[in-house]
């Protein structure tokens, strides 16, 4: 693709992120998620393969769909209450419906069917930005809207914690594999958002890390299967040795940075008398952690037959950009230590 028209598309992704983050009327939002959509689609489709046509159209529907749901929603509200603002949501029919309209354009369950087949026909780099940056408008969304709902929220957030985990389990494409990831830590943010906005905003911030990370490994390797991992060792031997700890933060396991998320919101539903919703999410974490030793195992415990050619890959220098994988691998595994420093930054 042309490098202007690459730089005009990832300007129309920031701008209409940046519209929806800083809006407070609900068609400035609704305005800022389409330039988002439509921005991203010819990234999408930039290689004319079926696989990826089928994942943008599949795509499209999906969003347009959503988008449909929100706009009728937010016309509907202000209908019912002369108001179009987003934080004075107070009839519970439109609020219950652009919820629901917010959960299938991020995918949660069980409205999250597009999303592992929309992934796994697209490249590891639009798949990288559609598992990060295009979560961030609808998150916006979520924070600032009062849902007095807040059954609707759990449900949805346990059943992408259940899903997520269950999912994954018998997949061995890897883009699948991190959709039903993206799906579980996504379950997990809302399990905790009426509760604490900004351990919502911690765990989001901890995912977008954890995924980059993780994406980036994968592109590096070339792999988009669990077999294609064992190979990895002859391409980058100190890559592959950090990877599972990056697949271990991911499943939220101590002394990782992904652990703080889950901890936190473990004790913070524990305050809030919902012990049998601690349970559950943490149980439903095993899950996850169990996909996520199997690609564990395949990058380090097992070993292809190699010939010379194919053992001495890494002596040739890289022919990719990697200062994003090098930042956000030690970020991924090493943040731990910090958490006083981060709950204190934000106020948790």
């Amino acid at each position: 693709m042309n490098p202007y028209i690459t730089a005009l598309l990832i300007f129309g992704l920031v701008l209409g992120t940046s519209i929806t983050a800083s809006s407070s009327h609900w068609l400035l939002a609704w305005m800022g998620l389409e330039i988002n959509t439509l921005a991203i689609i010819p990234l999408m489709a930039q290689n004319h393969h079926p696989r990826a046509i089928e994942a943008t159209t599949k795509y499209f529907l999906t969003q347009a769909t959503a988008a449909a749901t929100l706009l009728f929603a937010s016309i509907t509200n202000a209908w019912l209450t002369g108001q179009w603002d987003i934080t004075l949501m107070t009839h519970p029919v439109p609020t219950t419906m652009i919820t629901l309209a917010l959960a299938l354009k991020l995918g949660l369950a069980p409205l999250h069917t597009w999303l592992p087949e929309v992934l796994q026909g697209l490249t590891l780099t639009t798949g990288l930005i559609l598992s990060t940056w295009q979560k961030l408008a609808p998150f916006a969304l979520l924070l600032q809207m009062p849902c007095p709902n807040q059954e609707l929220l759990i449900i949805l957030g346990l059943t992408s914690t259940l899903i997520g985990g269950w999912g994954g389990l018998n997949q061995t494409q890897l883009r699948k594999i991190l959709a039903y990831s993206s799906i579980a830590h996504l379950g997990w943010m809302l399990l905790i958002i009426q509760f604490a906005p900004s351990l919502t905003l911690l765990a989001l911030l901890t995912y977008l890390v954890m995924t980059t990370a993780a994406f980036l490994t994968l592109k590096n390797n070339k792999a988009t299967n669990i077999n294609a991992l064992s190979t990895s060792w002859a391409k980058a031997p100190l890559l592959t040795a950090a990877t599972p700890l990056v697949l271990l933060s991911l499943g939220g396991l101590p002394p990782m940075t992904g652990f703080l998320p889950k901890w936190l919101i473990l004790q913070e539903l524990t305050k809030q008398q919902l012990p049998t919703t601690a349970v559950i999410a943490a149980m439903t974490a095993l899950l996850s952690l169990y996909f996520y030793l199997r690609l564990c195992y395949a990058m380090t415990l097992t070993m292809p037959p190699n010939n010379t050619a194919g053992t001495s890959l890494w002596r040739l220098p890289p022919n990719q950009p990697s200062l994003l994988l090098a930042l956000s691998t030690p970020a991924t595994i090493l943040l731990l230590p910090l958490s006083p420093a981060i709950m204190a930054l934000m106020n948790l």
